[in-house]
Parts: C-alpha cells; sequence; structure tokens
C-alpha cells in the first residue's frame, strides 16, 4: 500500500504534519478526518512514486509558490462582493480556494479556512502567511473584523493594490525603451568583438605593421573575449549572485536603497514612489481607524524602501515622545515645504487623512511626470555611449586601414 505525506491541523488548530499508508489520496483525506485532522496538503511519498508521479512531483517542486499582485487585487475585490452579499467568511474562502488555478495560492486559502475554523480571527488566519499577506493587508482585515465592515477593509485593499499596480506599470513602461537599447548595445558589442573584429585583424596581420593603438585596444578586447568568454560569464554571473545574496540580507538591502536614491536621473524618481506609497497607506489605514503610532510602524515597512522606512519609524518615535506629526515630518527631512504645510492643515483641522490622499495624489502626479520624462533624460546618455562605442571602432578600424593605403601609394 502506497505512503502519503501529508500536512494538515488539528482539532486545536495547530499545524502537524506526518506520512501514512492509503489505497489513495481520497482515503487517506477520510483516515485524516477521521483522526480530527483537517487536511491541507497530501502527496504521494517519492519511494512511492513511478516515473509518471515522479515527472508530477517535479513540475509541482518547479512550479511558481508566489502570488501576484493582480492575484491579491481579485482575491480582495472576490472577498468585498462576497462580504457585501452576506456570504459567510468560510464559505467564501473555502469557495475561492477550489475555484484558484494557483496551486500555492489554493494551499493558503485552504489553511486560512482551516484556521478559520478552528476558531481563529481572519486577521489571524491570514497573518501566518506573511510573505502572501504582508502587515498593511492584515491590519486593514483586522479593522474591518473589529468594526464590523470587512466588506468596505477589502474594497480599500483592492483599490489601494490596484494604484500599486499602476505604478509598477508605469515603471515598465517608461525602462522598456532604455533597456531595449542598453541589449542592443550589448549585442552589437558582442557581435562586433566575436565576429567582426577578427576578421579585420586577419587582414592587418598580413601586412606587419604597427597598428594604431585604438586598433590594438579592439583587438585585444576582442581575443580576451573569445579566449576567455567562460571567465567573463562565470564573473558575471557569480557577481550577480553574490550582489542578490547581499540584498537579501538587512544591512545589504538598506544600504542598497539608500544608494538608489543618490542614484543620478532615476533616485528622485525612487524616492517619490516611496513617499506616494507611504503617504496613501497612511491616508487609507488612519481613515480605517488604524492608531496613528501602529500606522507609521506598518507604513515602515510597507514604503519598498528602507532607508525611508527608517526615517519613517524616526518619526514614529518623535510622535510616541510627544511631538506633532508635521513636526516629526519636517525633522525627518523627506518632505517638502508644500507637503509639510498641507499636513500642518490636516492636522490643526482634523482632517488628516483628506489632506494625506492630497499628498498622494501630488506625489504620484510628479512619479508619472518624471516616469515620462525618464526616456528622453537618458536618451542623451544613449546617444553618447553610442557615439563613443562609434567612435572607438571608426579609430581601431579605419585608421589603419587609411595607413596601409597611404604606405602602399608611397611604395607605387
Amino acid at each position: 500500500m502506497p505512503t502519503f505525506r501529508y500536512t494538515g491541523r488539528n482539532a486545536q488548530g495547530a499545524k502537524i504534519s506526518g506520512a501514512i499508508e492509503g489505497a489513495s489520496a481520497d482515503s487517506v483525506a477520510g483516515e485524516l478526518l477521521s483522526r480530527q485532522i483537517t487536511p491541507l496538503t497530501i502527496e504521494a511519498s517519492e519511494s512511492q512514486t513511478g516515473s509518471g508521479d515522479a515527472l508530477v512531483m517535479l513540475r509541482e517542486k518547479l512550479r511558481r509558490k508566489r502570488v501576484d499582485l493582480d492575484e491579491l487585487i481579485i482575491f480582495s475585490r472576490q472577498m468585498y462582493s462576497l462580504s457585501k452579499a452576506g456570504v459567510p467568511i468560510i464559505r467564501a474562502i473555502g469557495g475561492l480556494a477550489e475555484s484558484n488555478r494557483n496551486l500555492f495560492f489554493r494551499q493558503i486559502l485552504q489553511d486560512v479556512r482551516a484556521s478559520l475554523e478552528s476558531g481563529q480571527s481572519m486577521a489571524v488566519a491570514l497573518n501566518a502567511h506573511p510573505k502572501v499577506f504582508n502587515n498593511l493587508f492584515v491590519s486593514m482585515v483586522s479593522v474591518g473584523e473589529n468594526t464590523g465592515q470587512l466588506d468596505q477593509a477589502f474594497k480599500q485593499l483592492a483599490a489601494y493594490l490596484e494604484l500599486e499596480r499602476e505604478t509598477r506599470k508605469r515603471i515598465k513602461q517608461a525602462t522598456r525603451y532604455p533597456i531595449f537599447v542598453m541589449v542592443a548595445m550589448g549585442v552589437a558589442l558582442a557581435v562586433i568583438n566575436l565576429l567582426v573584429i577578427p576578421a579585420f585583424a586577419k587582414v592587418f596581420a598580413q601586412f606587419h605593421a604597427q597598428l594604431p593603438w585604438a586598433t590594438r585596444v579592439l583587438i585585444g578586447t576582442s581575443n580576451f573575449m573569445r579566449d576567455y568568454w567562460w571567465l567573463l560569464l562565470l564573473g558575471i554571473v557569480g557577481g550577480l549572485y553574490a550582489f542578490f545574496k547581499w540584498i537579501e540580507t538587512d544591512p545589504g538591502q538598506l544600504k542598497w536603497d539608500r544608494i538608489k536614491l543618490r542614484l543620478p536621473i532615476v533616485g528622485g524618481i525612487f524616492e517619490r514612489i516611496a513617499l506616494a506609497r507611504f503617504t496613501r497607506t497612511f491616508a487609507m489605514m488612519y481613515r480605517a481607524g488604524v492608531p496613528l503610532l501602529q500606522t507609521l510602524s506598518i507604513n515602515s515597512a510597507s514604503v519598498g524602501n528602507q532607508h525611508i522606512g527608517q526615517a519613517i519609524l524616526g518619526i514614529r518615535e518623535s510622535v510616541e515622545r510627544g511631538e506633532a506629526l508635521t513636526r516629526s515630518a519636517h525633522n525627518s527631512g523627506l518632505f517638502t515645504p508644500l507637503v509639510l504645510q498641507m499636513m500642518g492643515i490636516g492636522e490643526e483641522t482634523g482632517a488628516l487623512d483628506d489632506l494625506f490622499i492630497e499628498v498622494a495624489d501630488f506625489y504620484e502626479q510628479e512619479v508619472d511626470y518624471d516616469l515620462k520624462q525618464l526616456a528622453d533624460a537618458i536618451e542623451p546618455i544613449l546617444i553618447v555611449c553610442m557615439g563613443v562605442m562609434v567612435l572607438v571602432l571608426a579609430l581601431g578600424v579605419f585608421l589603419p586601414m587609411w595607413e596601409l593605403g597611404s604606405a602602399a601609394q608611397g611604395r607605387g
């Protein structure tokens, strides 16, 4: 009888795992339910699988284990509609899990449903999966549960996530042209160094003449790329691997986020995107009734930049000591005088959420304008780089041809 490995939750809601023998996955599920264990995943043991099952298991291991932003938006919209229609939460989560095509997300929702059935709140159940539902998402759901407005919480989350998607889409559109040009330049350089220059080098070698420095540099570079291409490839792959491992660490991520804000042309865009995200999230959470200090704490982790996140934590500490929010924001050095003035008005009138929405709109308009101008700002740099490349190639290839031609005429 084959062996199946399972994960599930017991009657107390604790997550457990183990192995059990059974004729099929369905019979194993029935056995687990009889033991008051709610199964989450049931998989055949690797030692029991044949070649066909092994391929299935390999496909499952290679399957993406993440939830896209679009899937979170759809989930939030569906939960808003189901909650507003009065569908019980457990039934709603179960239905969404069954219809979800993302197997990883389906398992997450099944786990959430099991937690709800064991008596946990929706926020606690979602908080068990921080890689999918961040602190912002969980806090909004918690406020919705406590105020009896869970449907509105999901509606606001869907609207917020849609704005986040639009921002990412604009960034991709703005960077598409520069990336295409840089890739084309890289391909052109590779073709020239690996195919064109070696052909010219053979011609020049037949004359046994002293070549100009530009030509010698080109031929040396071409020879190095042809002979040591594997070393270049290894260096690039190793460098990228080391870089991504470095930014996975907290000190590395903090340093990289600080560097990004200082980059020419794009540094200001990164900063305004983070501040737009901060002000929009702050307004949404503050309007939902999340306490100010908790709002600042959650925002520090959701802005997408640890350097700015630390500055927001500094604002929180100042507010906790009794300082006004506007004064604390001024001391952080993050905001312009115009934005600080709008914050001050909102704090004085008690309409802080409304004014923060205005500030978010202001930053998003700035980001939209900057992204539209990004291609125009980068284009001169790319043109200069292409001009330098063409100049070096022209000097390296045509100078020796002219000299050889002149020498031939002199001998004639």
